[in-house]
């Protein structure tokens, strides 16, 4: 029996399931699922900010000492400067304003990210820098899109969706005027790099490079919160070092050293 007919019809179905697939891969990736984060930040502040009043700028790379700092949205309004940082996550999501990292949980699955607003926090100040401008005039903003939920109490500029909208137009008191408004989008549009494939590229690279010169960063299994390096001081391990979590003893998190 010739089979051939057959097999020529299966290869023409697979040959259509290949952009499928391709197209599942890019939905599942890294990159895709922070474009696409950033894209419902940029679509709610279209939405729900008066465009006269609230002026955004999206993806903005600016100029530090060492390389190069990247910021998702900058919103530039008479009521201050909202430096917003977008994080695409799913599933369980606990951290605190001090820790250096944050713990995502999905089922039994557990991941450390850097606390986002530590993160945040190099973004306006080389904001405060470019526009020498009052830090009471800039804020930090942190918003979580995705299928995730806060399982510990964040403080009130950590939000998920649409509050950060709330959390901006919860400020109410006009700190500049119009013409600072003015000035200040002028001056950070004219300080940022170019918006091109090159200076994404060369800030990645930049990121790559201040990642692996950073030492490990020691936290704790159970808490997130950093481990500092202590002796065991009774029994027959007397003497050896260990890393103990740095609440205790509300936590007694340890990692053994090996």
């Amino acid at each position: 029996m010739d089979f051939t007919p057959i097999l020529n019809q299966l290869y023409g179905v697979l040959w259509y399931l290949v952009p499928f697939f391709l197209i599942i891969t890019l939905l599942k990736s890294a990159w895709f699922k922070g474009v696409f984060g950033e894209f419902l930040v940029n679509l709610n502040a279209k939405l729900f900010l008066d465009k006269e009043q609230y002026h955004l700028i999206k993806n903005v790379t600016l100029p530090t000492e060492n390389g190069s700092t990247q910021i998702d949205h900058i919103i530039v309004s008479r009521y201050g400067i909202f430096v917003v940082e977008t994080k695409n996550m799913k599933g369980w999501i606990f951290g605190s304003p001090n820790q250096k990292t944050w713990t995502q949980k999905i089922y039994k699955y557990s991941s450390k990210f850097q606390n986002p607003l530590h993160q945040n926090y190099k973004h306006t100040k080389t904001l405060e820098s470019l526009l020498a401008l009052n830090e009471d005039h800039i804020f930090s903003v942190i918003v979580f899109v995705g299928d995730s939920t806060f399982n510990t109490e964040m403080p009130e500029n950590v939000t998920y969706g649409t509050g950060y909208i709330r959390y901006i137009k919860s400020k109410t008191l006009p700190v500049l005027t119009e013409l600072d408004v003015k000035r200040i989008t002028q001056k950070i549009e004219a300080g940022r790099f170019p918006p091109s494939f090159k200076t994404n590229r060369d800030h990645g690279k930049h990121v790559k490079q201040i990642v692996a010169k950073k030492e490990p960063v020691h936290s704790c299994p159970k808490c997130g919160a950093a481990m500092i390096m202590r002796n065991v001081k009774k029994g027959q391990h007397s003497g050896n070092k260990f890393w103990g979590c740095s609440s205790f003893p509300k936590c007694r998190g340890i990692v053994s050293i090996t």
